[in-house]
């Protein structure tokens, strides 16, 4: 027989547990699901912010999937992910094998403050500064390369050369993020299985191929996974130093959705261009799971 006191006692911890997430709960329905529903209902709508929405179906859907600049722009978007995660991952790990081994504890704080650093650095004073310091004109970089008697381009003014400018500017400002997973990920790996290896005659090229990789999988898994998400949002420096150009060669899918909901006010259709946005990185992310199994070292 089930004692009265255990089953209030239970109750009591199920109510305490919901009040400990009510918090998230709250802000999670308030900012991301109430938005979502939002922006799936606005869909199915005709609205310039100024008159009252016309229910028109899935006519942006449609028009989504007839838009003849959607290809570039999804061009344009991948491109910058895929960059965006490879360049990360390969400098992040790379830095985080330099800085883990040295030595000197002071030194190594240093290091590791000073590649952190630009990550906290706001992306308007980000995109500002480097406008400023690749500019033709007066950029100290184009000023010493013309001593040296080295012709650069207008990196934001060439269509070949915008895209990639941002590429570089993305990676400066955020590969401190995934320098610090990558280190942490790192000094996870037990030092033993290290020595081991060495012992037995592995070279150093061996040990990092054969124990560090495979045993630092999961914490790439993880950088591949957040980069993507993040490289695939990408808009500040767009909007700041590019605008989208120069004919349309940065412009990307949440760029594009900004210039029909708030430039030309089609609100329906951004709406649309958001769930696209949703299904390609949750599609995206989904596959990377499918596929970590062939790779991913499970300890």
């Amino acid at each position: 027989m089930r004692r009265p006191g255990a089953a209030r006692q239970r109750r009591r911890t199920e109510l305490a547990g919901w009040l400990f997430v009510s918090p998230a709960t709250i802000l999670f329905l308030i900012f991301i699901a109430g938005p979502f529903v939002f922006a799936i209902g606005l869909a199915l709508f005709k609205w310039d912010l100024l008159t009252d929405p016309t229910f028109i179906g899935f006519d942006n859907f449609v028009a989504l999937f007839a838009d003849p600049v959607l290809p570039r722009v999804l061009a344009n978007t991948f491109i910058f992910a895929f960059a965006s995660v490879v360049t990360h991952i390969v400098f992040g790990l790379l830095l985080a094998i330099a800085v883990n081994r040295v030595i000197n504890r002071y030194l190594s704080y240093f290091l590791r403050v000073a590649i952190f650093f630009p990550f906290l650095i706001s992306w308007a004073a980000v995109s500002l500064l480097w406008k400023y310091v690749l500019d033709p004109t007066f950029g100290f970089v184009s000023q010493y390369a013309a001593m040296i008697g080295i012709d650069t381009p207008n990196f934001f003014t060439d269509p070949a050369w915008a895209l990639p400018a941002i590429i570089f500017i993305d990676l400066w400002h955020t590969l401190g993020f995934t320098f610090i997973i990558m280190l942490a990920g790192l000094q996870t790996v037990p030092v033993e299985l290290i020595e081991a290896a060495r012992t037995d005659g592995a070279t150093s090229w061996q040990v990092f191929w054969k124990v560090t990789l495979p045993l630092m999988s999961p914490t790439m898994f993880f950088a591949m996974i957040i980069t993507f998400i993040g490289a695939f949002q990408v808009f500040e420096p767009i909007q700041i130093i590019t605008k989208g150009g120069p004919q349309g060669s940065t412009t990307t899918i949440v760029m594009y959705l900004y210039e029909k909901g708030f430039q030309s006010f089609d609100m329906g259709y951004a709406a649309a261009v958001a769930i696209l946005v949703f299904l390609i990185v949750m599609g995206v992310t989904l596959l990377q799971f499918m596929g970590r199994r062939k790779w991913v070292h499970e300890a």
